[in-house]
């Protein structure tokens, strides 16, 4: 059986969403935020326990929970990358994930946590997984407290039977929709232009891209769940995987989907990017995927075009837009 934290947020409500699928049963759900307070992620979802993460720790010591665990999937974060507050980004993303790791290696249960894509930082030294996490300069917080978090699991000697953290890139798809901010530009763009009849998208500052030329690696959320279940089923090497589409595309190109998804002209605005984010924007990312393919997984089945259209004809367009 396996417990789920983050069940509440965007990916772990999706995988949720993959577990139920394909009827391997889950014994606990896990989130700061309560199925009361946000319903829809869960409503139709098949757990035993809910569970407040700060409740985690005493389910954990549970003789039953010990006895019937056989994987962790911890997806729970705050996952800001404008959050100020230090001690709080290392007490959700590093120490706990450090108790849960901690954990699933004293009992030998097997573990995927969420790494991420804001390790890299930059850029600089390219978007690898072999490279030594020592290295990385992340830009903001958040990609530090979960670069701190990687640098302590390879030093680890005690560890899970099967552990894998995973560098989520641009991830998007069914269940963000509280995400505010952080929601992805497809969904933002879904309701602009209904709100607008056009898009907004970033100025670019520096002279090697054009506006709305800056690059990213999407990657739909169907893949990455499909994928986190393959590890469990195929138990690979342990480490640190990237998890992007493996090609970067321009926010031009995005537009442009949401547009033909929708059946419209595109109507793209450039405007001003906020001062409290030039400094650690990313002009360009995309996931090396030459690991993941050495390794024996599968490729990728979304692509942008075919992600967003499932996305905004099964999804946004629909009443219960839920995974």
């Amino acid at each position: 059986m396996v417990i789920v934290t983050g069940a509440n947020g965007f990916i772990g409500s999706a995988m949720m969403w993959e577990l139920n699928q394909a009827g391997i049963p889950v014994l606990a759900a896990v989130d700061s935020v309560s199925p009361s307070t946000r319903p829809e992620l869960l409503l139709d979802k098949k757990y035993q326990h809910f569970l407040l993460k700060d409740d985690l720790w005493d389910f954990l010591n549970l003789p039953e929970t010990i006895h019937k665990t056989t994987w962790v999937i911890h997806m729970g974060a705050n996952s800001s990358t404008t959050e100020t507050n230090a001690e709080h980004l290392w007490e959700n993303n590093t120490f706990y994930t450090q108790r849960i790791f901690e954990w699933c290696a004293q009992h030998k249960k097997n573990l995927i946590y969420a790494s991420s894509a804001a390790t890299y930082g930059a850029g600089e030294l390219g978007y690898d997984d072999f490279l030594d996490s020592e290295q990385l300069r992340p830009l903001n917080l958040y990609g530090e407290s979960k670069v701190k978090f990687d640098r302590w699991a390879v030093r680890q000697h005690q560890t899970p039977p099967h552990w894998y953290g995973l560098k989520f890139f641009n991830v998007y798809g069914p269940n963000e929709y509280h995400k505010n901010a952080m929601s992805s530009l497809v969904y933002k763009s879904f309701h602009q232009i209904q709100d607008t009849g056009k898009i907004g998208l970033f100025k670019s500052y520096l002279p090697a891209y054009g506006d709305g030329e800056q690059m990213r690696d999407f990657v739909y959320v169907k893949d990455v769940t499909r994928w986190m279940k393959e590890l469990m089923e195929k138990h690979p090497a342990n480490g640190i995987y990237n998890m992007g589409y493996g090609t970067a595309r321009t926010w031009n190109s995005l537009a442009q989907a949401v547009f033909s998804s929708l059946k419209k002209p595109a109507n793209i605005q450039y405007i001003d990017m906020p001062d409290n984010i030039k400094n650690q924007y990313q002009y360009y990312t995309q996931a090396n995927m030459q690991t993941w393919k050495n390794i024996g997984m599968s490729e990728p089945r979304w692509s942008l075009e075919k992600g967003v259209q499932d996305y905004i004809e099964n999804y946004l367009s629909r009443e219960n837009p839920i995974l």
